[in-house]
Parts: C-alpha cells; structure tokens; sequence
C-alpha cells in the first residue's frame, strides 16, 4: 500500500532498480537452497551447476522439525508448512524484487524511502495441489503477485509427470518474475517439467526462482 500510494505522487524516483544476477535458476529449500547456474558459452550449450546451501535460520530448523514428525496432527503440519512458505520466499526474493526510491512525508519531515515495485507483480505459480499451503501467506509478504496454477500427475510406474491442469498465461514477458512452490523434490522431473513449460512461454530461467521444503 505504501508503494501504491508512492508511485501517485509527484515526489516519487521513478528510477528503477534491481540487483538480480544476470543466468540463474535460484531453488530455496527448507533443509537447502541450491541455485541452478546457466552460463551461455559461444558454440556450446549452456552449463547447469547445483550449488547447495543450508539455511542458518532456526525457525526454518524448528518448523521442519515440526512438518516431518510423524506425530504432527495435519492441521499443525499445514501451519508449518505456511510458515516455511513464506520464510523460504522471503529468502528466495532477496536481491530479486525490483524497487522503486521515492520520497515521503513523516512526523519528522521528509525521508527517502525504498520499496518493492508495484507496476512489476511477481507471477506465483503453485504446483497442485501441494504447492498451495506454502503460499498461503504470500499474498502478505509480496507487496504485488499474480497466480497461475499448474496441476500434474505422477504415474506411480514410470514416474512420469503429466499435466492435467495448465493456467499459466499464453506468453511471459522476458522481464516477468516468477515464483514455483512445490513443498518436495523428490526425483525432480515434475518440476523439470514445469519449468520448461514456464520457458516455453518467454519466462527467462534468470528471473525464475523455486521454493520448496524439503528435495
């Protein structure tokens, strides 16, 4: 809202800024964060390298804890798996939302200010029907998002994902953010599955990033 009300005013920066790197998949997880490096080389394909990292944070420790015991009544695993959700987002939009510097007025006079921009809302794109519980709070901690929903199905026999649900828009824009919930990774095709349908229609892997709780 404060955003919002910064972008109609005429004391507003309109200039733009980001710190996002230039090729990479980022994928955060509740017991690691691994990014997906793409380098373009000339007269090569690109290079895929995962890079692990385990997060420090002991709410992120303490609410696994609570997702993986055995004994945890469903709606108490559903509660810690939104809190997951929206720490892991935190984490996997940090040096990636655009920003907007402006000016506003304070008991104590003007002050610059800084905050996500609002013209450019990330797109969150839950995998069905688990990947909804970790965004359940992501309406709370993204200042502006879209949400598109992709079902699939895994056969049991050749662990083949297929897709019975599609509604991601017809085309991304180069420059569109994009956030993909899934709580487990597990041999990681249906995910491969739905990032490349996510690329197949203009997202660039560079603004992609992967939430998930557990791989």
């Amino acid at each position: 809202m404060l955003c919002q009300r910064l972008g109609s005013s005429s004391q507003l920066d309109a200039a733009r800024h980001t710190s996002r790197p230039a090729a990479r998949w980022q994928v955060a997880i509740g017991r690691r964060s691994a990014r997906l490096n793409v380098r373009a080389a000339a007269a090569t394909k690109p290079k895929q390298q995962m890079l692990v990292y385990v997060p420090p944070h002991p709410l992120v420790k303490h609410w696994l804890a609570v997702a993986r015991n055995a004994a945890t009544p469903t709606p108490i695993f559903r509660s810690a798996l939104a809190e997951l959700g929206r720490i892991l987002i935190y984490e996997a939009v940090r040096e990636f939302l655009p920003t907007v510097d402006g000016v506003i007025d304070t008991p104590m006079g003007p002050a610059d200010v800084t905050c996500v921009d609002p013209m450019q809302p990330v797109k969150v794109i839950p995998i069905l029907r688990a990947g909804l519980v970790l965004l359940e709070q992501a309406a709370t901690l993204l200042p502006a998002s879209e949400t598109y929903h992709l079902g699939y199905v895994r056969d049991d026999d050749t662990l083949q994902a297929t897709s019975y649900l599609n509604k991601l828009p017809a085309q991304f824009k180069p420059d569109d953010l994009v956030l993909v919930a899934d709580p487990m990774l597990a041999t990681g095709g249906t995910m491969m599955q739905a990032l490349k349908e996510i690329v197949s229609r203009g997202a660039d892997p560079a603004n992609i990033r992967v939430v998930a709780v557990v791989a």
